[in-house]
Formats: C-alpha cells, structure tokens, sequence
C-alpha cells in the first residue's frame, strides 16, 4: 500500500462505531435526474433512475460526524480534558461541534468572519466555543494555530487525517451495500477527506466502479495539487463554501492521485442549478456545495456509459434559508431541462 492511503480494513475498523452514533441516511432515486441526463448527453443510465446518497439528512445536516465522532473517539483523556480546536468554514465546524457535545469533550472551532450565519449558530447550538477570523479559511487556518498553541488544544484536521478519512469511508460502504451493482460515483471534493474516504472504500471493494469529483472553478485545491504533483494553499472563492478548502493534504492528494477517475470543475451557476434542481424535482433542500455532484451530473459533466448505475452524495444541506430565493435566482439553465415539466418529483 502506498504512503498516506487509508486502507480498507481501517474503514471496516471505523464502521461499526461511526454506524452507532451517526444515522444511517437513505439512498434517494430521481427518475427525473435520470431524464435530464438523457437529453443532455444522449445516454440512459442503468434502472431509468440517478441514486443520491442522502448525506444533507445527516446529524448536524452533512457527512462530517461520520468523520468526527471516530477522530475524537481516538483522543486520550487528557486530550479530551484540555479539549480540542479545528477550523472550518461551516459544516466540519458543526460536525466536530455535534460529535465532541455528544462525547462530552470541549469543543473550539474556527471560522472565517463571513461564515455561513446558520452554521455558525447551529455550532454556538452544539456547545462549541466559536472563533470567527479573517476573509477565508486560510486565514481562519493561522488563527486556529495561534489559539491551539496558546491553550495546548489539541488539532484535529477536519480533513487530512486518516482516521477521518477513514469514518468518511462508511459512505462509501453503505452504497455498496443498497447499490451493489453501482458502476460510478460522483462526489463533491473540498480537501478532498470525504472522496477520498469513499473511493477507497468503493475501489477496494469493487475495482470496477468509477470515481469523479466534482470542485467548483476557483475552489480547486485538489485538483491543482494533483496537477503539481503538490499540495498549494489557494484562496477559494465559491457560492459552494462547504467546498472551500484552502489545501489539498498529504493524504488526501495521495488518495487522489491513487483512486479518482477525474475531477471536473464547476463555475457556481451550475452548481447552484443542481441546488434548485434538487429542491424544484426532488424535494429535497441541499447547500451548494452538497449539490456540486448532482449539478455537474445534470450538466452532463460527468463521463457516463448507456447502462451505467449512477450514484451522487449529496453532502450536506446547511443553507441560509433566507438566501435560498437569491441562490435560485443566480442558478444557470439546464441542458436537459428543455420540455420537462415543471416541479415535478422523483
């Protein structure tokens, strides 16, 4: 096994103690999206349905307890004494928030000056200390380290750590397990900790099935890591904050590098269409960032083979519920929405 990859007994070692803390989300069907798709590309997906893994129903409203709860569960006494600290600009903010109020271990989280309102109140909900500092998560990043060493918190990454990684994973195998015959699957990638959680967990699995991710334009730490074959700091700019990393890491630009099938970048009308797409015809209330999949789906992004069994993650739905008109409103066209009737579901 190559350094810096999270192996397949490690997600099967995290399972059984993420499942017990964390919901079991249901995997969701659009016959809808599967239509789009079809009169944007010209091909039929596998059953005349697109599968959404329903990570926006979650605890804390994303896939990042999964992560959490196993990290922290990793901690010494000591360590959850004197507490921990990470940064984020929201929905790993509230996923270290819910799991450490869950596991009685003190909580600090710092975010940038603009975070998302409700993410910021739903962590101040959850007990966490919340910080907020500088325009981005970058500078939310050198804020976290002064206060880390100031206070001997202990730092744990809300991405690029195998442990992490590794409770990300358990996505990965409950899609194989209510999709057995899943040929690809798309996900949204940030720092890249929870795509690369499910490839592994897909790939070792399953050889077979395709993985692509999804990162908006001028959010696309991976994909530039991949490309130098290095990890660079950026300064994301994107509607889709949840997808707002500052870096790729070490073991998520190895991941990358050893498992992804490509990554396609998004410019943020398109990512908001597949929002509204998923509110309008599935009924469903995602965040930009937790449509970014579907969205680049819908658009006909994604490479696809007539017969392909398709799966999304649709990983979070923390949105300002009082930008949700707005946002709708900036959403691009899609290419195969010409003829389809209005709000319809499924």
């Amino acid at each position: 096994m190559p350094e810096h990859i999270v192996s397949l007994a490690q997600i099967h070692e995290a399972r059984p103690f993420v499942a017990s803390r964390v919901h079991r989300t249901p995997l969701l069907s659009s016959a809808t999206a599967a239509a789009f798709i079809e009169r944007a590309t010209g091909t039929k997906v596998a059953d005349g349905r697109v599968f959404v893994k329903a990570e926006h129903l979650q605890k804390s409203g994303s896939f990042k307890p999964r992560g959490a709860t196993w990290k922290i569960a990793s901690l010494t006494p000591e360590e959850r004494t004197r507490g921990i600290i990470t940064f984020s600009a929201g929905n790993a903010a509230q996923g270290f928030a819910w799991a450490g109020h869950a596991a009685g271990v003190p909580i600090t989280v710092v975010m940038p000056a603009g975070a998302v309102p409700s993410k910021v109140a739903a962590c101040r909900g959850y007990g966490a200390e919340v910080v907020l500092h500088g325009a981005h998560v970058g500078e939310a990043l050198l804020e976290m380290a002064r206060i880390r060493d100031a206070h001997g918190l202990t730092y744990c990454h809300p991405f690029d750590d195998p442990r992490v990684i590794a409770g990300f994973g358990s996505i990965g195998l409950e899609i194989l397990e209510d999709l057995p015959e899943v040929d690809i699957v798309v996900v949204g990638v940030g720092g890249g900790g929870l795509i690369s959680g499910v490839a592994a967990a897909l790939k070792e699995s399953r050889p077979g099935v395709r993985v692509y991710g999804v990162e908006p334009e001028r959010s696309n730490a991976v994909s530039i890591a991949l490309e130098r074959g290095e990890v660079v700091q950026i300064e994301p700019v994107s509607v889709a904050d949840g997808l707002g990393a500052p870096f790729a890491g070490q073991w998520t630009l190895a991941m990358a590098r050893h498992y992804l099938d490509g990554i396609v970048l998004l410019d943020d009308p398109t990512i908001l269409s597949g929002m509204r797409f998923a509110a309008e015809r599935m009924k469903q209330v995602l965040e930009p960032a937790g449509a970014a999949a579907l969205a680049a789906l819908l658009a006909g992004r994604i490479p696809l083979k007539a017969g392909d069994r398709v799966a999304v993650v649709a990983s979070g739905g923390n949105v300002e519920v009082s930008r949700i008109g707005e946002l709708f409103a900036a959403a691009g066209p899609l290419a195969g929405g010409v003829g389809m009737p209005g709000a319809a579901r499924g």
